[in-house]
């Protein structure tokens, strides 16, 4: 079954409509961006989150010391690293990567995951036809919307990953989480 994640939650009312649409995985954002939210934040939002779904830190060039912080204080279990980051880093991380790569980028890395996507944070679908073979789960981001979800979905990845799709007005939008985690659970 195709997993969902849901990116870029920053407010309590997106923590109760991720508790209601259930997805597998939410993303806090701690690189720069509007959905950026600090550690105290996160923890605060966290500390509503249902134990069934799995928080996500999401980072550009972190310091690893910062995402150690928030792992062993369990507000992330998995770490998105979007940066440069060494495979040597990645390798003294305890918790699952996720590392994102563009579709023309090496695959090769000691994360257990991949994150396809044409940008960080673009908001724009690639090519998807030029996924090809993938080794490890990966995750596919970018430009999906409502039109597009059953084309992504046909793309078999591991999970699904949303964040402006899933928002209105540029807020997390409660109707939209729960069409496309439906959207996502319903698909064969």
């Amino acid at each position: 079954m195709i997993k969902i994640k849901i990116c870029g939650l920053s407010r309590p009312e997106d923590m109760e409509a991720a508790n209601e649409a259930m997805p597998d995985y939410i993303g806090f954002v701690f690189a720069e961006s509007r959905r950026r939210v600090t550690f105290a934040q996160a923890e605060r939002l966290r500390a509503r989150l249902r134990r069934e779904i799995t928080p996500v830190g999401v980072f550009v060039g972190a310091k690893p010391e910062d995402i150690l912080a928030l792992y062993h204080a369990g507000v992330i279990e998995l770490a998105q690293l979007h940066g440069g980051e060494s495979e040597e880093e990645i390798a003294r991380l305890p918790m699952p990567v996720i590392k994102a790569v563009l579709p023309h980028e090496s695959r090769e890395t000691g994360a257990r995951f991949l994150l396809l996507d044409s940008g960080a944070g673009s908001g724009r679908p690639f090519d998807w036809s030029r996924i090809g073979h993938m080794e490890k789960p990966w995750f596919l981001a970018g430009g999906i919307s409502p039109a597009n979800i059953h084309k992504a979905l046909e793309c078999r990845p591991y999970a699904i990953d949303l964040s402006s799709g899933a928002e209105t007005n540029g807020v997390k939008d409660r109707d939209k989480m729960i069409y496309f985690t439906r959207k996502v659970r319903d698909f064969i």
